[in-house]
């Protein structure tokens, strides 16, 4: 990276900050009647654009059909939690020559880094075997494997078992989730622009082609599962740390299914239409909340409505980043 590009860093942090600031003074402590609501659906759509786009490596770029996300989500969520709630004690004590906040910044960083390595590790575990299959059959594996995590947690009475898990500080906030956004979609963006990403869209339009080429496919799409899941313990992490109690009712099938919403109501392997997709997806539900009983029947049918007049999804083949994606 040139030294330029190093020099956006501190730009990105300060914006960052100042935005943060802005959210807690308008939001939080400002006079909008319903802030703290408004808070909330930014954070979750924070949120759910890191799961959009990093489903989306593997969805959309790589061309697999992995529905188990939310097991990844979990797992990132609940180790992270466990650090910060069982390890917490004795990163304070060793941290106590700094103020509080600085202690508050640092146990959240080291409990996302453990989020996201034990979510890249299930996602090496899952992926090893699984990408060997296709179609269908990695579907079922994937959905599997999240149904086996959730009900693992359930039994586990070291993270509250079907209880769920309190006791989780409240760490994170619009600073942390808008940077893991950023991050997400920059080294995403970067990594479909390498020669690493053409080889995964190769892959998923010829992977009999691709193998023929020398192109290591298995190994590739290990990788693209790994990362996207590493994205996904990041985004479980910072899910964890802002509500403050996790849930296995949060991570059920029907949260994978969302997150494939997302990106196939944007369009399958844009980055731009995953952000965008996760943004309708999380802001729809409550514009229809006064609608009471209809809510879910109207959104449902909106959604059933896209997908008939624009299946190619709201962006298609457009970029809002710069440059076309992949594909035919």
């Amino acid at each position: 990276m040139s030294l330029k590009r190093w020099l956006y860093i501190p730009v990105i942090l300060i914006v960052l900050g100042l935005l943060q600031w802005a959210c807690s003074a308008l939001l939080l402590d400002g006079p909008i009647r319903q802030g703290p609501y408004y808070y909330q659906i930014l954070i979750l759509a924070g949120i759910n654009i890191i799961l959009a786009v990093s489903l989306n490596l593997t969805n959309g770029v790589a061309g697999q059909f992995s529905i188990g996300h939310a097991g990844f989500f979990a797992v990132g969520a609940y180790v992270a939690a466990c650090i910060s709630v069982y390890g917490g004690p004795g990163i304070h004590s060793l941290l106590g020559f700094m103020p509080g906040d600085a202690q508050g910044a640092a146990l959240l960083v080291l409990a996302m880094i453990g989020g996201v390595l034990a979510a890249a590790l299930a996602g090496l575990v899952v992926g090893i075997p699984s990408l060997r299959l296709r179609g269908d059959y990695l579907a079922i594996v994937t959905l599997g494997f999240g149904e086996i995590i959730r009900v693992l947690i359930l039994n586990i009475e070291a993270v509250g078992g079907a209880r769920g898990f309190i006791g989780i500080p409240k760490l994170s906030n619009f600073f942390w989730v808008f940077g893991g956004v950023v991050a997400a979609i920059l080294i995403i963006r970067n990594l479909t622009r390498s020669g690493y990403g053409r080889a995964l869209l190769s892959i998923r339009e010829d992977e009999i082609a691709a193998q023929a080429m020398g192109i290591p496919v298995t190994r590739y799409k290990v990788m693209a599962f790994v990362i996207s899941a590493a994205f996904a313990g990041m985004a479980g992490a910072l899910f964890g740390h802002f509500t403050m109690y996790l849930h296995t009712n949060s991570f059920t099938f029907v949260k994978s299914f969302e997150i494939i919403i997302m990106i196939a109501l944007g369009g399958l392997g844009s980055l731009s239409g995953a952000v965008l997709g996760a943004i309708v997806i999380t802001v729809l539900p409550e514009l229809f909340r006064e609608f009471s009983e209809y809510r879910m029947v109207i959104y449902s049918l909106a959604l059933i409505l896209i997908m008939i007049f624009r299946p190619q999804g709201l962006l298609g083949n457009a970029s809002l980043l710069g440059r076309k994606r992949g594909g035919k």
